[in-house]
């Protein structure tokens, strides 16, 4: 994978869940229609170069390669700057235990960024771009990422209304927040794209962070479902449509070949977990600031468990 350069990102905040339904989209449609059309869809995506040498990215352990791993942030910022990654999640396509799993990172989990010593992992990309928010995870959690893809904060209601809403089991607690416009009573409810996103930004519910984070991957299964529930032949619209939201350093040939490679694993959903666990982490005020703090050599084993050893944890 030849990349070269670090490059700015547009704004997105909470999302890298949209990433993953529009990936299933280029797996499950990719070999439908002609390659030229595949590939003059694929150009819609803003295309960022980062580094592939090994050392810039932090990687420091030999790792199985049909084992990949990519880094799936939605950004938090104005129009020409950075920005934080106010939602990171790992993509892992394993074709030697045949699954697809997904990991979210606690965006406040105090780990050492390069250059910045400890800080909030999601700061990490506003120090130094996709680059040094890679480098992070890599050298924190001993994994073997080298690409990513990131999505605008605006679009995530667009793209959930594109495929017609989105259906959450929501709970009375949920409900009595007062924060998912035009909703309300409890139990299975098709959301609008808008009703989705404010219920993936719940603040005042019990788990606080945690809590948001499984409703973000919530939001995701049923992304999924919807997806699959659309007729095959509608998937290369759906990629054209939704192309444009999408920066990525991954080139149009490796999308290409993921359709091909792990075309069988997306129907069989996905496999999900969060890092650090409730047991492995306790908030703490340090200067002021709130902060995860957590055994990183313990997390770091555990990842490893699960993401290339397919092990519960």
């Amino acid at each position: 994978m030849g990349k070269n350069k670090t490059g700015g990102m547009g704004t997105g905040k909470k999302v890298a869940l949209i990433i993953v339904a529009i990936i299933f989209a280029l797996i499950l449609g990719g070999g439908l229609y002609a390659y030229s059309y595949i590939q003059n869809t694929m150009n819609k995506m803003d295309k960022v170069d980062i580094s592939d040498n090994a050392q810039d990215l932090g990687i420091t352990e030999n790792k199985n390669g049909e084992i990949v791993n990519i880094a799936l942030y939605g950004i938090d910022a104005a129009e020409g700057e950075t920005g934080r990654s106010d939602s990171i999640m790992i993509l892992t396509l394993d074709n030697v235990h045949n699954r697809i799993k997904l990991t979210s990172v606690m965006r406040d989990s105090y780990v050492d960024i390069a250059g910045h010593g400890m800080d909030k992992i999601n700061h990490a990309y506003a120090f130094g771009g996709p680059e040094l928010a890679i480098r992070t995870l890599n050298e924190n959690f001993g994994l073997n990422i080298t690409d990513f893809m990131s999505v605008n904060f605006t679009s995530m209601p667009e793209i959930i209304d594109m495929l017609g809403g989105v259906s959450i089991d929501i709970t009375d607690e949920e409900i009595a927040t007062g924060q998912i416009p035009g909703l309300y009573q409890s139990g299975t409810q098709l959301l609008t794209g808008d009703q989705a996103l404010a219920y993936s930004r719940i603040r005042y519910a019990s788990g606080n962070d945690f809590k948001r984070t499984e409703r973000q991957r919530t939001v995701l299964n049923a992304l999924v479902v919807k997806m699959i529930q659309q007729p095959v032949t509608s998937y290369p619209g759906l990629i054209s449509d939704l192309a444009p939201y999408i920066t990525t350093s991954l080139s149009n040939q490796e999308m290409l070949d993921m359709t091909t490679k792990y075309g069988a694993l997306a129907k069989q959903g996905i496999k999900q977990n969060r890092f650090p666990q409730d047991d492995d982490a306790n908030g703490q005020m340090i200067d002021g600031v709130y902060y995860l703090v957590f055994d990183i050599p313990t997390v770091r084993e555990k990842m490893d468990a699960y993401i290339f050893q397919d092990q519960s944890v």
